[in-house]
Formats: C-alpha cells, structure tokens, sequence
C-alpha cells in the first residue's frame, strides 16, 4: 500500500478534540492574562515618594509591557489553533504546506497547529 496522505475521520476527530482543548486552555490564560493587566492599571494609584514612585512606575511600566507581549502571543496561538480547526473541517489538516505529506502524528499531538512537517521545518534553517 501506498504512503498515507490524509488522517481518517476517527484521527481527525481525535485531534479536534485536543485543538479544543488547548482552545479552552488558552483561552482561560489569556483571561487571566488581561485581568492581570487590569490589577496592573488599577494599582497605580497611592504612593507619592519622587523616588520610589519613578522606579515603582518603570518596574509597572515593564510589567504592562509583558504581559503586553503575552496576551499578544496567547492571541496568536489561539488564531492558530482556531485556523486549525478550519484545516480539519476543510480536509487539509496534517497536510505540510511545504512537502505536501503527512506531517507525523507526534508532532501534531506537541504542535497540533503546526503546517509544516519537521524536514519542511529543519530545511528552512
């Protein structure tokens, strides 16, 4: 038999469910992530020292920016994962962009919302 070039129904839906998964996952982290920033904004009221208020409003400042940076990148990760939801509905999910095979089923369980095979991503270093 031929090399295999699509996940059965059952492996699709298999992988469905881990995507929602770490969907709800991600998506509870994210909230957490902007009430955080939230508490952030509300405690910068109060102390009124010159000093000590200038260092406390830059560590706040550096604080905002990473949280800043990691509800960014938790969107983005949910943006991939919903994308990969579409890829198993439309028949194109486990499918390299680059080699058009099969993308190895450890690497989707670590990865599900990778397109790119691990040769496809190793030859692009």
């Amino acid at each position: 038999m031929g090399e295999k070039t699509r996940y059965s129904e059952e492996e699709l839906k298999e992988f469905e469910e881990l995507i929602l998964e770490k969907i709800e996952k991600a998506k509870k982290e994210l909230n957490f992530i902007k009430s955080s920033l939230n508490k952030t904004s509300e405690t910068g009221i109060g102390n009124t020292f010159g000093t000590v208020k200038t260092l406390e409003d830059g560590a706040e400042t550096a604080e905002k920016e990473s949280l800043n940076q990691l509800a960014a990148r938790q969107q983005k990760f949910l943006n991939n994962l919903e994308k990969a939801l579409i890829r198993i509905k439309n028949g194109t999910y486990g499918i390299c962009i680059d080699t058009g095979k099969l993308i190895q089923k450890d690497r989707l369980k670590a990865v599900p919302h990778t397109m790119h095979s691990i040769e496809a991503k190793l030859s692009k270093r």
